[in-house]
């Protein structure tokens, strides 16, 4: 076979393995339709009179603004327990001491001091808890796609609509300072911005000193009518010594003090938000679904009176995602188009009416305007994608049908219909988590394309006879070795375990604004194994002559009559390893083929297990976790495996040429 010809062939077999992996990867995870359609002012979500309240309002959009102001504050990794104060396991006990406990005492006192002016939940993310999927999520009310967790290296920008573009489409300035992600997911759409390079997690301050550097001034000058500040110090310190370090206590103690000055400077049309985008594990990692990574704090603080009932004994548990509607008609903004977020009601309680019926109405009124808006996006994105079940879908906007009636029904006699009112808030709470729990179940998909192109390459298979053929044998075990190396130098198939500090081997100081390179040296440190032994793969179809002992052999020689069969054998020294490559040339590049099918085949099998694993456990809690990462790290650890096989048979079959044309020369010389 031609030298060429074998690599085309390889690459072929090649381009089926990566056309399966793709196709799987956009039939599993989670994957979805992003639409840029955007909600105005001037296309209400749907039929019906404005909300209740609103009509005859300045400024009046879906709903009258409660608040003209919001300060946004980003604690990046603030998990839910370290907003919690100390606390014993028992009566008479003494509390339980962790660096990371009772550090917020500012927070805790306001809540105690004021408890009609704040509240502390318990926010979920959803997976995968990675910083720039967070972002996506906390602004669009969106579900974040797994796969865009290789991403976080190169981030873009945000195509569908969010609070961000909301805020500057209404003329309202839109102040950020903190980690530089943001530049890339909203360019040019803040009318200020200091920006910080984020990658360098053993930098605890710089980020953090340089927002505060800026914040006060910026707060006191009133130029601003939404302030972000993403504070970065406790994810960096998580990373670097994880969160039962002392330094973790200072970030925090640093943290409360933000908050305090904060809060000292608000005014009464401003609405306070502190957030945490993911939590951590006990390592400090995160990406995963565990339930510390998924659990972040959310305070929200007004110097006016926001809830009318007081604090109830266990803060409660809401989806990330459910601030973006929440934010939006609390500043007087359309909903993002896209959005699957519930308004949390409370908030929309009228606390001047002490009538009970005053707020069920109101919150109804925000409840139905989210609705809404669901149900008009759920309606563009069936007819422009087809990946929702129908049968739920079905369902869901019956339900959605009958709560809209019933609650144009109650506008006509709002009087006297409380119980009433508490049914329609029921019925489009229903609605709303029924949407997010039919997306998050539709958007994990699995498609048997995968399979059959994954089959038609593995069962790609030739047989070569002559000297070189490698057993099957040596060559899973080759690959076997590949896997045990990933293992035994201290790598896991899950994100948390990525060793992320090989970004900084040779670059103590940082990489500046670069993001490619660091990422190169991650992906090299976490893919060596399965470059290094692809490449030398073809070592294999040599390793058996190597294991031959050197010297004469006797063999016998066909002689013609019985009398000469009893002469003695004639000694004949077969050629060493060097020669006998020389003596059957045609088969060598078959063989490297063969080898490399094989190798293929071997690898192919892990993948497809993988992929096997996820699809059929795909609803499993652990999906997230466990397989979907597996599944992604033996794809990108099969695209650096073939490609290193590539260049290795491409490496053997050069020297082999070079091999050749000397040989030619050496017996050409003899000759003469």
């Amino acid at each position: 076979m031609q030298k060429i010809s074998v690599l085309l062939f390889l690459a072929w077999v090649g381009f089926l393995f990566y056309a399966g992996i793709a196709l799987f990867t956009s039939g599993f995870l989670l994957t979805r339709l992003e639409l840029t359609n955007h909600s105005s002012c001037q296309e209400p979500p749907g039929p019906g009179s404005l909300p209740w309240g609103s009509q005859g309002k300045p400024g009046a959009c879906w709903m009258a603004s409660r608040f003209s102001r919001v300060v946004l504050v980003l604690i990046d990794a603030l998990r839910f327990d370290f907003a919690q104060p100390q606390r014993s396991h028992g009566p008479g006990e003494p509390p339980v001491s962790l660096p990371f406990l009772g550090k917020l005492d500012y927070l805790q006192r306001i809540l105690e001091i004021q408890p009609h002016h704040s509240r502390l939940y318990q926010s979920k993310a959803d997976p995968p808890t990675t910083t720039m999927q967070r972002l996506k999520a906390l602004t669009t009310g969106s579900l974040p796609t797994f796969i865009d967790a290789g991403s976080n290296f190169a981030s873009y920008a945000i195509v569908e609509d969010n609070l961000i573009k909301q805020l500057a489409s209404a003329g309202r300035r839109v102040v950020f300072m903190g980690d530089d992600t943001w530049k890339d997911l909203f360019p040019g759409v803040f009318s200020q911005a200091f920006f910080f390079p984020s990658f360098n997690v053993r930098d605890l301050h710089t980020v953090d000193n340089g927002i505060l550097e800026h914040l006060y001034p910026t707060m006191d000058s009133s130029e601003w009518d939404m302030l972000i500040a993403h504070f970065l110090g406790v994810d960096h310190c998580g990373h670097k010594h994880g969160p039962h370090h002392p330094e973790m206590a200072k970030k925090l103690s640093q943290m409360d003090q933000v908050i305090q000055g904060l809060v000292e400077r608000l005014e009464n049309d401003t609405l306070l938000v502190v957030i945490g985008d993911h939590g951590m594990t006990m390592t400090g990692d995160h990406g995963g679904d565990s339930e510390l990574e998924i659990s972040a704090a959310l305070f929200l603080y007004s110097p006016t009176v926001l809830f009318p009932s007081a604090l109830p004994q266990e803060p409660e548990i809401v989806p990330q995602i459910n601030l973006v509607p929440t934010l939006a008609l609390l500043l007087g903004l359309p909903i993002p188009f896209g959005n699957i977020g519930e308004v949390m009601v409370e908030l929309f309680s009228v606390v001047e009416d002490p009538q009970p019926h005053s707020s069920a109405l109101a919150q109804a009124s925000a409840l139905h305007l989210n609705a809404q808006q669901v149900s008009r996006f759920l309606h563009t994105y069936s007819a422009a994608a087809q990946d929702l079940q129908i049968k739920e879908l079905h369902r869901l906007q019956n339900l959605f049908s009958k709560a809209s009636a019933d609650y144009q029904r109650l506008l006509q006699s709002p009087q006297g219909a409380e119980a009433a009112l508490q049914t329609v808030i029921t019925e489009l709470q229903q609605f709303l988590r029924g949407v997010r729990a039919m997306c998050i179940e539709s958007w994990a998909r699995f498609s048997l394309s995968f399979l059959l192109l994954h089959l038609l390459a593995a069962g790609i298979s030739i047989t070569t006879p002559g000297p070189f053929t490698v057993p099957w044998q040596a060559v899973s075990a080759w690959a076997l070795m590949a896997t045990q190396t990933f293992y035994s130098t201290g790598h896991q198939p899950v994100f948390p375990a990525i060793h992320w500090h090989a970004a900084f081997v040779g670059f103590p100081e940082g990489h500046g604004s670069s993001t490619w390179l660091p990422a190169l040296l991650v992906g090299a440190n976490t893919f060596a194994s399965h470059l290094l032994f692809a490449v030398g793969c073809p070592l294999l179809l040599l390793w058996p002559f190597l294991c031959e002992s050197q010297g004469p052999r006797k063999r016998w020689q066909p002689l013609g009559s019985e009398a000469e069969s009893r002469v003695r054998p004639e000694e004949e020294e077969e050629p060493l390893m060097e020669m006998r490559l020389r003596d059957a040339p045609h088969h060598f590049n078959a063989a490297l083929l063969q080898l490399g099918l094989k190798y293929l085949f071997v690898l192919g099998i892990q993948i497809l297990a993988c992929a096997l694993a996820a699809s059929i456990l795909r609803r499993h809690l652990m999906v997230w976790k466990v397989f979907a990462p597996k599944f992604i790290f033996e794809a990108v650890g099969f695209i650096v495996s073939s490609v290193g096989l590539f260049l290795g048979i491409a490496l053997v079959m050069r020297v082999d040429g070079a091999v050749s044309s000397w040989f030619r020369q050496l017996v050409l010389a003899q000759q003469r």
